[in-house]
């Protein structure tokens, strides 16, 4: 499912209109991206966090030679227990 598909899914299920429902979904979306630093979490979904990595060695593998990779932070998500056993 990509935006458009999930956008026209809202607008069916709550009988808005699109470009309501597009608001809404850009809404949601926005706010989870503003939040994610403080943590979001949607009870029977899921949660967001920032999870930081450590810097560590890796490989080129077209030269096979050693470089460094630098420390960094990335999205973790964990899904909630409802959204696991829909799956």
């Amino acid at each position: 499912m990509n935006k458009g598909e999930l956008i026209a899914a809202v607008a069916k299920d709550t009988k808005l209109s699109k470009s309501d429902a597009e608001k809404a979904v850009n809404s949601v979306l926005e706010n989870v991206k503003k939040n994610t630093k403080k943590g979001v979490q949607l009870i029977g979904f899921g949660s967001f966090t920032v999870a930081k990595r450590k810097a560590r060695k890796g490989r080129n593998p077209q030269t096979g030679e050693e470089i460094k990779i630098k420390a960094s932070k990335t999205v973790k998500f964990r899904p909630g227990t409802a959204f696991k056993s829909a799956i």
